[in-house]
């Protein structure tokens, strides 16, 4: 965690990672039963990157799109 916010910037983490992350552990809180801290723990960490991955590739065709919008 600390070299994500490290390599990020604090304020790319709390604008890009934090919601997401905040998504996740809401999910993760309120349906992972697993009876098992690591099983939950996996879940929600695979939750957000899932969650992460969807929000970048989103941005990153909104930038691409709209890139190509000012070239036409």
């Amino acid at each position: 965690m600390f070299s994500l916010i490290k390599d990020l910037g604090m304020r790319r983490f709390m604008t890009a990672e934090a919601p997401t992350g905040v998504l996740a552990w809401l999910i993760a809180e309120f349906f992972y039963k697993f009876h098992s801290f690591t099983l939950e723990c996996a879940a929600f960490l695979a939750t957000w990157f899932a969650f992460s991955f969807v929000l970048n590739t989103i941005v990153q065709m909104a930038g691409r799109t709209h890139v190509e919008s000012a070239d036409s």
